[in-house]
């Protein structure tokens, strides 16, 4: 009993979590089917790993705020034929003063499958990438610093967009999540954590 009551407990965890890591996604994507678009991923769907941690596993200190504050090698399979681009955000919703964004990535050419470690602190990407700026007030990425004896969770989340969005450099998560409603076509997440 006292075995399946824990199983119970970690299913529900593990839902949570998902949950919300994805919350602004389910809404964009509520939008999109209603803008018509239905088309499915690839069989298998969007998938996204790093070989640096896998899915609710810890990052590596060296993708910290405490490390070299260098973003992880991504990787990801499985975007629709017809995406015109992609974007990424990273954020943690366990930030006490809400949810905290670590990085904003866009304008990610479709034939793009993955992105190196230590991708440039820049506005603009080798390839044509954009970046904008992050809860630190900084452009690209910001790796996890959350307050002392905190165990938060960082969630990398990958959008299959049905267009080339019309923003500059340096958006908000804010300013990509309106330009990006009604063009998602396929998502995904990766979740990471840390604790100081």
């Amino acid at each position: 009993m006292h075995y399946t009551s824990n199983l119970l407990r970690l299913a529900a965890g593990a839902a949570l979590t998902s949950a919300a890591c994805m919350g602004a996604t389910q809404d964009s994507k509520s939008d999109g089917a209603a803008a018509g678009n239905k088309e499915a991923a690839k069989p298998g769907g969007l998938e996204l790993s790093s070989s640096a941690f896998k899915q609710a596993e810890y990052i590596p200190l060296k993708y910290t705020g405490d490390g070299a504050d260098v973003s992880p090698p991504l990787k990801w399979s499985g975007a629709p034929d017809s995406a015109k681009s992609l974007a990424l955000i990273c954020d943690d919703p366990d930030a006490p003063m809400g949810t905290w964004v670590h990085w904003v990535l866009y304008a990610i050419p479709p034939a793009t499958h993955e992105l190196p470690e230590a991708v440039p602190k820049t506005e603009r990407v080798p390839g044509g990438m954009k970046q904008g700026v992050n809860s630190f007030g900084k452009v690209g990425y910001g790796g996890p610093a959350p307050p002392k004896r905190s165990d938060h969770r960082y969630c990398f989340k990958l959008y299959a967009l049905d267009t080339e969005l019309p923003l500059d450099t340096r958006a908000s998560k804010s300013d990509l999540e309106k330009a990006m409603k009604g063009h998602i076509i396929a998502d995904t997440q990766l979740m990471g954590r840390y604790k100081r």
